[in-house]
């Protein structure tokens, strides 16, 4: 079973079934048997109790009826889609990300760590912050907002769990990140969490997977379920490199991958 569950459309086109088919016919010649779309929460007007900032608010364009109703035409037109959205897990913010989640019938529902107080850290605007603070303090943040993530039980599976690596700066103490690893494996299992595989790495400054193999490893052997996810943002990018992704699961021991529909999950043979 191959899956992209984890893809966007609103940023280079319109949430509208004739762009949504283009995604469609891609994902099946990628032999793609279950594709979602999961826009970022955060261009929903619904959501600004939820996260704003300036950066934010320059991208919050669309009332959530937009995105239903492209749903609900597709189906009407008998086309196979899933409904998902990637919600920034924002700390102190769980009964609001809980009420916009419940109010919605998702299939499944995405959550990331985008955001660290007002630092966005994987856009290239604020890329020189690294350079400014200690990287033990931010790896340490980062992963005590995933260990949050995974504790709040809101979300299916968490996107791209190491994006902190996104423009390659890494502690140099692999003992450290061992650490900041196994406590997020132990929180995403406590919670029946799961985690991507994303080859959008490969297609960012780090050039790598998400996760790690280690951190892989360890979800592995934690009992953490995998599904496989592009972060498409263009039709192009569905399935992108995914026998790279499939490989890399297989490396660490995953032969299962998971499915989802209206928030309940299914495991399936990893091909």
């Amino acid at each position: 079973m191959r899956t992209d569950y984890h893809v966007h459309m609103a940023e280079t086109g319109n949430l509208d079934v004739d762009y949504l088919k283009t995604y469609i016919d891609k994902a099946e010649s990628e032999g793609i048997q279950e594709l979602g779309i999961s826009e970022h929460a955060y261009f929903f007007n619904e959501t600004r109790e939820i996260l704003s900032n300036p950066w934010v608010e320059n991208r919050r364009t669309l009332d959530f009826k937009t995105y239903q109703d492209m749903f609900d035409k597709a189906h009407e037109k008998g086309l196979s889609i899933k409904m998902g959205i990637e919600m920034d897990y924002m700390p102190g913010k769980e009964k609001e990300m809980k009420a916009f989640i419940d109010s919605h019938s998702f299939d499944y529902v995405i959550g990331s760590v985008h955001w660290i107080d007002e630092w966005g850290i994987d856009l290239a605007i604020y890329r020189d912050e690294y350079e400014k603070r200690d990287l033990k303090e931010v790896y340490r943040q980062y992963f005590d907002r995933v260990v949050t993530l995974a504790e709040s039980g809101l979300f299916d599976f968490i996107g791209h769990i190491d994006v902190i690596k996104v423009f390659g700066y890494r502690p140099e103490d692999q003992d450290f990140l061992r650490d900041q690893y196994q406590r997020a494996a132990v929180a995403l299992a406590s919670t029946n969490t799961c985690i991507e595989i994303s080859t959008a790495g490969l297609r960012k400054p780090v050039g790598e997977i998400y996760p790690d193999p280690e951190l892989l490893k360890i979800c592995r052997e934690a009992g953490v379920g995998i599904v496989l996810c592009s972060d498409a943002h263009k039709p192009d990018h569905i399935g992108y490199r995914y026998e790279e992704a499939i490989d890399l699961a297989k490396s660490v021991g995953y032969e299962e991958v998971h499915t989802f529909h209206q928030r309940k999950s299914v495991t399936h043979p990893l091909k």
